[in-house]
């Protein structure tokens, strides 16, 4: 039962945010990732009829925090996290902070590996934004332009 409310709850997402015409923004991914990412957790935590409130309750606490580091990320703060999954060894965290906005960030590759279309990496961002931590996990590839774009 909890893994068919769980599947039920990520393919919803997926559909919501595909269904849209435009290409995703990083706010929509950071979303999705955070949503289906609280599902797991949510679906870990509750018991016996709290299972299904459990799940949903982290998929949309997941999925506001996650759009939320999206969101807050300017173009510099996404150009530094594509130099950090091209130039940084896996566990390896590079970090700064923008000036403009006052948050940090943290970029952690955690996993490389190839794909018949180039390479791809696993990430972890702690993101420090108006004195609150958020982390936020996930994975981006390669593009043959060179630029890092989130699965």
């Amino acid at each position: 039962m909890k893994r068919n409310i769980l599947s039920v709850a990520v393919i919803s997402t997926f559909l919501a945010v595909s269904a849209c015409t435009t290409e995703p923004t990083k706010q929509d991914a950071g979303m999705v990732i955070g949503g289906i990412l609280g599902g797991v957790l949510g679906s870990q935590i509750g018991h016996g009829d709290g299972t299904t409130a459990a799940i949903i309750i982290g998929t949309m606490l997941g999925g506001a925090i996650g759009g939320a580091v999206g969101k807050s990320m300017d173009d510099t703060d996404r150009l530094k996290t594509a130099h950090a999954l091209e130039t940084v060894r896996t566990g390896v965290p590079s970090q700064w902070r923008n000036p403009d906005s006052g948050n940090t960030y943290a970029v952690v590759p955690t996993k490389t590996y190839e794909t018949s279309s180039g390479p791809c990496r696993e990430y972890m961002i702690d993101a420090t934004i108006g004195g609150k931590l958020e982390k936020v996990y996930g994975t981006a590839c390669r593009q043959e332009d060179g630029s890092w774009k989130t699965q």
